[in-house]
């Protein structure tokens, strides 16, 4: 079974290398393609150099600078002779023989995609309350792949090993999403009949955003994707991401406090259960920074809210998909 891993790529010099050798070390691995939005710290350079010593990696342009159109553009340039395709984020750790371990699952489950959990791992700071939140149901409302548990088909999960050949038939990553374009794509993935595996044994290590700042980004972008995958598929929410959506209006709920002290309870007690449920998530993680973990989720969901109505309200309907393949076709095959 052939394998193409992919690495979508914009300023990872720091990881660059040292996860290019370790994919390099994995037998299931036959080609690297480095799909890079134009880095300006080296990141280019590292990936050039393992090129030109004649290994099986190569610099691969991506214009459109995200990932979804990196994945897209390398699968298209390089993808034609190979049956799987590997996604492998820069800013990720992973366990060793990753390609082999998610390849062994599907061969013996028969499923068309493999996806794995992530465990977030904080290094200082307010990183680590990020962390503790991330591992916690307070922060994600229980997603299944983000926490260790068994073997089982899923919905959606975080995006590894795919069939190339589904992977275009569906059309590939739909690159109008800014974020939120894995789910999305597994939502038309399952349409088709395919079979999605989440595989604890190749769980891989996520370092999450470092200031809060970042945290608000990174989630307003997670709700505006969202937003736009349940328009474009006529999609429901499920109560996790549901409850969010009430934070906005308990806090718009507060302005009116000065009319009467009941139109802040809903945001007090918003404030109140986050904080409190920070704390205990906090100590059982080990304490110190952890203990803001409150305030890491509450910045989670108020920023998800908040990215999902904006897109929801302000944003008219997209006249049409804009699909990285034709669906229904395969993309010409390209020979190595």
């Amino acid at each position: 079974m052939s394998l193409l891993a992919i690495i979508p790529c914009l300023n990872e010099a720091a990881n660059l290398d040292r996860l290019i050798d370790q994919m390099l070390r994995d037998p299931a691995i036959d080609l690297i393609v480095v799909a890079d939005g134009g880095s300006t710290d080296g990141s280019r350079d590292i990936a050039r150099t393992y090129e030109d010593a004649g290994r099986p990696v190569r610099l691969l342009d991506n214009p459109d600078r995200i990932q979804s159109a990196g994945v897209n553009l390398a699968v298209k340039r390089f993808g034609g002779t190979f049956e799987w395709i590997l996604r492998i984020d820069a800013h990720c750790e992973y366990p060793d023989r990753y390609a082999a371990i998610l390849l062994d699952a599907a061969g013996a489950r028969d499923a068309s995609a493999v996806v794995v959990p992530m465990i977030t791992r904080g290094r200082d700071g307010f990183q680590l309350a990020v962390a503790a939140a991330q591992n916690s149901v307070l922060g994600t409302g229980g997603s299944a792949h983000r926490h260790l548990g068994e073997q089982r088909f899923v919905e959606h999960g975080h995006h590894a090993l795919m069939r190339r050949a589904l992977f275009e038939r569906v059309g590939g990553y739909c690159e109008a999403m800014p974020c939120n374009e894995d789910a999305e794509f597994d939502h038309r993935q399952m349409q088709a009949g395919g079979r999605i595996l989440l595989e604890p044994g190749a769980a891989i290590v996520y370092f999450p955003r470092a200031t809060p700042g970042a945290l608000w980004r990174q989630y307003f972008g997670y709700g505006v994707g969202r937003a736009r995958t349940v328009r474009r598929h006529g999609m429901g929410l499920r109560l996790r991401q549901a409850l969010p959506l009430a934070v906005p209006a308990a806090l718009g709920l507060a302005l009116l406090s000065p009319i009467s002290w009941l139109f802040a309870l809903p945001a007090l007690a918003w404030l109140v259960l986050t904080l409190g449920a920070g704390l205990l998530v906090g100590h059982r993680a080990g304490g110190g920074w952890r203990y803001a973990a409150g305030v890491a989720a509450g910045i989670m969901h108020l920023a998800w809210a908040c990215g999902f109505l904006t897109e929801w309200l302000t944003r008219p309907a997209e006249t049409g998909p804009r699909y990285g393949f034709t669906p229904g076709h395969d993309a010409p095959a390209v020979r190595r």
